[in-house]
């Protein structure tokens, strides 16, 4: 396991809730402070399992040495996403390959395709076929799966998924030594107990909805694009993360409840299976999941010697902003710490 200083942020937010919430705003605004180049991405509409197309963006340096493939949380797309722009610029500076996709029902993907959402059960694939084309255009066959929050849960998926279809013999021209692992930031582990603790909460129930009215919005986009796939009725009655699982996702996927549905998809249940290096960075006060999923979190890794837990007591969800003082002591460039993190133990891999 890598050795760095502790995390510290400025003491204004330790306290996960406000740091979730100004990190959004602040981050939003002020992402690119430092102004890396911006990566000659080329966009790609990639096969991804099941036919499903999907849309992202490649960009390759000079002599590249491995590649990372990275995508977002429960909302959002390529053009918006900063955080996910952030590590394209600041991995391409360091001579990575970046390949970051609108992954299933979201941004581009979700004009290409009326195809829902499964959480992990078929985007772990998704993550691979990107991988195998990514490869055909001259990124390294060395490929690290990225991504926060539920796309957290999506690049796990993609690292127990990737061993599986490469165990035997070659998957559309990927070895399995050809995948070097994955690293997530605030992974979405366990969606039934944390749904049910997120809306037991004050600030929680606003989070919630905020996040249920994106998904309403999306799922209009998908309706608009695609006319006929979608039942309008199902729409209007999904006003919550819960219901939108329920009206539109569970019967395509063919679960009888949104409990069968989280529990299959869960990403706490397949960490005993991952087999290649992985980085979990994990804040103990992240105010979106159940915090009774943190010893259950500890005992999966300590028990499965490829996965490195980055727990730490402040955090907040993808928030991570770093005090002046804990940058200095990092030797950190900027405050972004879990990205910091992530790249140098991809470096010590």
């Amino acid at each position: 396991m890598m050795c760095h200083p502790p995390y510290k942020p400025p003491k204004f937010l330790q306290n996960g809730v406000a740091m979730t919430v100004y990190t959004a705003l602040w981050g939003k605004r002020s992402w690119d402070i430092n102004r890396y180049p911006e990566p000659l991405y080329h966009k790609k509409i990639f096969t991804g399992g099941q036919d499903v197309p999907i849309f992202g963006w490649v960009a390759i340096p000079e002599n590249a040495h491995s590649t990372i493939v990275g995508t977002y949380g429960i909302t959002g797309e390529l053009e918006t996403e900063w955080s996910l722009k952030l590590l394209g610029q600041k991995a391409y500076a360091q001579g990575y390959a970046v390949v970051l996709f609108d992954w299933r029902a979201h941004g581009k993907t979700a004009e290409l395709s009326p195809t829902l959402t499964s959480d992990g059960l078929y985007e772990g694939e998704d993550f691979v076929r990107i991988a195998a084309a990514a490869a055909e255009m001259g990124c390294p066959k060395k490929f690290w799966f990225t991504g926060f929050s539920l796309g957290g849960q999506l690049a796990l998926w993609g690292v127990k998924t990737a061993a599986v279809l490469t165990r035997n013999d070659e998957y559309f021209g990927l070895k399995n030594s050809d995948i070097a692992g994955g690293a997530v930031i605030c992974p979405s582990l366990d969606s039934l107990r944390s749904l049910s603790y997120l809306v037991k909460r004050p600030l929680g129930k606003y989070l919630e909805a905020g996040i249920a009215r994106n998904l309403k919005k999306l799922a209009w986009r998908i309706h608009d694009a695609h006319p006929g796939t979608i039942d309008p009725a199902a729409i209007e009655r999904a006003n919550s993360i819960w219901d939108f699982d329920k009206e539109l996702v569970i019967n395509r996927l063919g679960f009888a409840s949104v409990e069968a549905y989280y529990q299959a998809s869960s990403a706490l249940q397949i960490l005993p299976q991952i087999s290649k290096p992985t980085l979990i960075v994990y804040a103990a006060d992240d105010p979106l999941f159940h915090p009774a999923i943190i010893p259950d979190l500890e005992a999966a890794c300590a028990s499965n010697p490829v996965i490195d837990l980055l727990l730490t007591r402040y955090g907040g969800h993808v928030g991570y902003l770093s005090s002046k003082e804990c940058q200095r002591q990092a030797k950190d460039p900027d405050p972004w710490w879990a990205w910091n993190r992530v790249l140098q133990w991809l470096e010590e891999q």
